[in-house]
């Protein structure tokens, strides 16, 4: 396959995902498990508030990494 084949492919599931990455910000509330997920660290105190989207950032990598490999599989 040429390297701007490969490019091309690229960029285009690299859209696709920015697009589906801004379609869940639309969707905002409608959506309101993304980001609160089990595993997902939330610490608040007084003044602090401290929140870590640790369960979110798996299913993402997990999603992602999906994603690529069927890319790649082709």
């Amino acid at each position: 396959m040429d390297d701007f084949q490969m490019l091309g492919r690229l960029l285009i599931a690299a859209g696709l995902l920015l697009s589906l990455i801004g379609g869940l910000f639309l969707l905002g509330d409608r959506v309101s498990w993304i980001g609160h997920l089990p595993g997902d660290v939330s610490v608040q105190r007084r003044h602090f508030r401290f929140y870590f989207p640790l369960g979110t950032c798996v299913l993402m990598s997990f999603i992602l990494t999906l994603l690529l490999w069927l890319l790649r599989r082709r």
